[in-house]
């Protein structure tokens, strides 16, 4: 008989069919009741087993984290809990799970910092089951979204001999040996007898690649894996995570916020519709650990009411000059409750961001028009010649989600940016050849995917977001 998911039959409203179902226990009460799931959903199946007339060897197996395949009926559920349960006929034993050494144990609710420890294994908790489901659907509606709007979706390379970002916190590639690489006259590495002939990373973005596309089809989005070799030891940084950059010819920066704010809303809802018994679940977690903190530290809404007020409210829009006013003007900044100070020209830090978002507008943030000096040589210039046609969405919990802007597509200013900030010219020919034929305005934004699902889970930290995180120290797996 084919295997039945265990998600198709807690959706059917009938009873009294055969079905065979496969999966692990959950746990085993009274000799007689399997809880068993598959991961195709929150829910476990009941089933009910015949003690009497099964093997003392096969009842012995029967422990929290073995897998069976049972033959059964469907029928339904005398007892409370449950519409409906499989009474067996038949079980076989797939894998045996020796409790007392199995790390995961219904009996002690295992925190997520030994969780990570045990990343292999996570999986099967309630908790992890419903973020990567929820990771699932929110990567399947983010090709969805791009798709049903005809963008063309670009694979752009992983290992690359450009720094998008200009902050040079890249992993090398190479192949040269660590312990006697060949080197110059002058005692640098040879780099021409590496693999690629030349230094090369692994990509910290695709954009770059992506405007390329961008100039022949219009609208492209890259999503794929970036990495950053930056020591940050924080809930918010991955050395590994996943990037969702379009980029969009004829855009301004208006158009690029106005798609972001639309895309940050499907993929909410497409969430909320397909994962809502993922999301209560994960709902309920964040309610009950909110309990454990001090009254003033508490969220002041709930998972599913924080990610429906995104949906039902337009994101607050202002520039970077305002947002500095209204911190220096926050009972926050005059009580000196802000780490890091706050001026003009500050690259504003998560806290700034979160106050704007949480305790002054209560709702997503759009911030433009950021000083040039802190930001990459790609964007715009205004015509003020302070600021740049950037913008960041901050979103409450985590502050910045997004970062995109309009890029500079004056071949006169962008070479004269490029040689302000050291970017050497010759090497990024490519690059500046889409302004040398045939330029036009152009836009785009990067979303860190982690950021995004750990907003939506309500998870408070990246780590937990991600199959197998990569961070300083640990590349586990």
């Amino acid at each position: 008989m084919a295997r039945t998911k265990i998600k198709e039959i807690l959706q059917r409203e009938d009873s009294d069919y055969k079905v065979n179902v496969k999966g692990w226990v959950r746990s085993f009460r009274n000799n007689q009741f399997i809880a068993l799931n598959d991961g195709s959903c929150m829910g476990n199946i009941q089933v009910v087993l015949d003690f009497e007339n099964a093997g003392e060897s096969l009842l012995r197996n029967i422990t929290v984290g073995a897998s069976l395949s049972v033959n059964g009926t469907v029928v339904a559920s005398q007892g409370k809990g449950q519409k409906v349960e499989i009474k067996a006929e038949s079980i076989e034993l797939l894998g045996v799970c020796n409790a007392e050494e199995f790390p995961l144990q219904l009996k002690n609710r295992p925190s997520l910092e030994y969780l990570r420890e045990i990343a292999h294994l996570r999986f099967r908790t309630n908790t992890f089951g419903a973020v990567f489901r929820v990771r699932h659907t929110l990567a399947y509606a983010i090709h969805k979204f791009f798709n049903d709007k005809g963008f063309v979706y670009l694979h752009t390379p992983i290992v690359t001999a450009s720094d998008a970002e200009g902050a040079g916190e890249m992993f090398r590639v190479t192949t040269l040996p660590f312990d006697n690489p060949p080197r110059n006259e002058d005692g640098t590495i040879n780099y021409k007898e590496d693999f690629f002939g030349r230094s090369t990373n692994l990509t910290v973005s695709g954009q770059l690649e992506a405007e390329l596309g961008a100039m022949a089809f219009s609208e492209v989005y890259t999503f794929g894996p970036t990495f950053r070799a930056e020591n940050s030891n924080t809930p918010r940084h991955l050395a590994e995570f996943w990037m969702i950059e379009p980029e969009v010819a004829f855009n301004d920066i208006v158009d690029n916020m106005d798609l972001a704010e639309e895309f940050i809303q499907y993929i909410i809802k497409y969430a909320l519709d397909n994962n809502r018994e993922d999301l209560e679940f994960l709902a309920q977690r964040l309610e009950d650990e909110e309990k454990q903190k001090p009254q003033n530290e508490r969220s002041e809404m709930g998972l599913i009411d924080k990610l429906e007020f995104v949906l039902n409210n337009r994101f607050e829009r202002i520039t970077y000059t305002e947002a500095i006013d209204i911190l220096m003007d926050s009972p926050a900044y005059k009580k000196k409750k802000f780490q890091y100070e706050v001026k003009w020209g500050i690259d504003m830090q998560s806290e700034h961001e979160r106050y704007l978002v949480e305790k002054h507008f209560k709702k997503p943030v759009i911030v433009t028009g950021y000083p040039k000096d802190i930001k990459a040589f790609y964007m715009r210039q205004n015509d003020d010649g302070k600021t740049v046609a950037a913008m960041d969405i901050l979103a409450p919990g985590i502050g910045e989600i997004v970062g995109g802007s309009q890029r500079e597509e004056r071949l006169d200013k962008l070479t004269q940016r490029m040689e302000e900030m050291h970017i050497p010219t010759e090497e990024m020919y490519w690059y500046l050849d889409t302004r040398r034929f045939g330029t036009v305005p152009h836009a785009g934004f990067g979303l860190g995917f982690e950021r995004m699902v750990l907003f939506v889970t309500g998870m408070t930290n990246i780590r937990d977001v991600i199959p197998f995180p990569r961070f300083p120290k640990n590349a586990d797996f």
